[in-house]
């Protein structure tokens, strides 16, 4: 956890950050982002769609052990479903995995990894300075906000 790292450690990575939108985090490679009930409930209200149809069109079951997890589906060429004309199409309603990148724990505990992350997206080190306790908020906020998921049927762990 972010807790074991004292404030000072943190401070010392230099925590500035502004998202350009530019899509470097949305684009190009594989990947998954989780969603949570709320993040769902979000997205339907902003596309002004019921949550089941929501989840039919945009998501996708991703199995681990003995659960699926939710996540957003992908176009053919690895972008975002929501990546659109140069941006997000959900931006206002954009998961919470979205909205705290790049404040993920293992950005920000492991050796190396906010300079590692800094060199893929270039709004790590320019914009205001985080505190170490809005980097720890934004972790608490996605601990608080649990992925769906759903028992696997014929699956065992």
């Amino acid at each position: 956890m972010i807790a074991a790292m004292s404030d000072a450690e943190l401070q010392q990575l230099n925590m500035r950050f502004h998202c350009t939108q530019c899509g470097c985090c949305c684009r190009y490679e594989e990947g998954f982002v989780f969603v949570s009930t709320t993040d769902v409930k979000r997205i339907s209200q902003y596309l002004k769609i019921p949550r089941s149809e929501t989840i039919h069109q945009f998501c996708r079951w991703v199995p681990f052990g003995t659960v699926d997890h939710l996540s957003l589906r992908e176009q053919k060429n690895r972008d975002c479903v929501f990546w659109q004309d140069g941006g997000c199409g959900v931006y206002p309603a954009r998961p919470l995995q979205c909205r705290t990148y790049p404040f993920w724990n293992h950005i920000l505990r492991e050796p190396g990894g906010w300079e590692r992350e800094s060199r893929a997206c270039p709004g790590i080190g320019v914009g205001r300075r985080w505190s170490s306790g809005e980097a720890a908020a934004a972790l608490e906020q996605r601990e608080g906000n649990p992925v769906m998921i759903r028992r696997a049927e014929g699956r065992e762990g």
